[in-house]
């Protein structure tokens, strides 16, 4: 639930020929926005304060990771959840199996012991493992990168025997996802391509205008076609063939993260009250232009457009279908 510092009132049909207005030129206003290389850093809040440091020093341990990959895979074996453990008995915020900890764990933090449910411990530890995996493959033709992932998923062996990434679909698999993943722990590096589905996410939602909020509704026909926030968001990018996560600070993953003189209309708008972690967002909005959002408000509320730059405006996402499709949907429990 969504705490409102404005409200912008409005009747629906106007609201149809604002959004009209808004979504002529989308594409044309976009174009000529590139992306830039150069050095990865974190894009504020993607990480949970409390881990930032470690992440952005043992990020930068060796060429073959950065602080946004050594996130996304942090994220996406735990999220970020310093108890986790999986049916495989895998252990801690980067998921070690008790073999791998023994061989691999380091002493982080330099307090005299190697504890795998100690993210001092866990984070430099999932680096270090990293880099000794891209020391194994280093000779190997390709992305490094790329090269050490397939060896964290696959082993060393079959990536230096395949000469490159082997050609098993679960290592394929695991490579695309981290990648993608690193793209929405990134601090972009020049403008963040816009996206080709905007469109049609918001056509959905603008259809929805003026339908009553209901905490947990997913638009069925038993909830009388009513949504809350991210109910409301995840519906309007399946219709273009994009599944969301159903939650909203999930949905923050979903791509790369505009800067707020960047947005363009389609992207993700969230809310928190804790601007420092991502995982604390507790509402999300359809940005549509000119500093508005349409957005499932509160019960009481219809769906309606409301401004974005409030107090607790925490950022946006643009999605794609990578991002999308990389964020995990199962993780381990506490």
């Amino acid at each position: 639930m969504r705490k409102y510092w404005v409200f912008v009132g409005g009747g629906i049909g106007l609201g149809l020929c604002f959004i009209a207005l808004l979504l002529v030129g989308t594409y044309s206003a976009a174009a000529g926005i590139a992306g830039a290389s150069g050095a990865v850093g974190l894009v504020k809040g993607a990480v949970p304060a409390r881990y930032q440091p470690l992440v952005e020093k043992w990020g930068n341990l060796c060429p073959a990771i950065n602080p946004a990959l050594l996130a996304a895979q942090l994220y996406q074996e735990s999220g970020w959840n310093p108890r986790a453990q999986s049916h495989a008995a895998a252990q801690g915020i980067a998921q070690f199996i008790p073999g791998t900890w023994a061989s691999h764990g380091i002493d982080g933090d330099n307090d005299g012991d190697r504890d795998v449910w100690d993210p001092a411990d866990a984070i430099p530890s999932a680096a270090s493992y990293d880099c000794e995996l891209a020391g194994y493959v280093k000779k190997v033709p390709g992305d490094a990168t790329d090269n050490m992932l397939a060896a964290y998923n696959a082993g060393a062996y079959r990536v230096i025997r395949a000469g490159g990434v082997p050609a098993i679909s679960e290592t394929q698999n695991y490579v695309k996802i981290i990648r993608s993943l690193e793209k929405s722990f990134a601090k972009p590096v020049g403008r963040v391509q816009p996206s080709q589905q905007a469109a049609g996410a918001i056509y959905f939602a603008q259809k929805k205008l003026g339908t009553p909020y209901l905490w947990g509704g997913n638009g069925t026909a038993e909830q009388g076609g009513r949504f809350d926030c991210s109910g409301l968001t995840q519906a309007a990018y399946r219709t273009v063939d994009i599944e969301l996560p159903r939650v909203a600070n999930d949905q923050y993953n979903a791509g790369p993260h505009p800067s707020r003189d960047e947005l363009l209309p389609g992207d993700l708008v969230f809310f928190s009250d804790d601007l420092n972690n991502s995982r604390a967002i507790r509402h999300v909005g359809l940005y549509v232009g000119g500093g508005y959002m349409i957005n499932a408000p509160f019960t009481g509320a219809v769906i309606r457009f409301d401004k974005i730059d409030t107090p607790d405006y925490f950022g946006a996402t643009r999605v794609t279908k990578d991002g999308a499709a990389a964020l995990p949907t199962e993780l381990p429990e506490s």
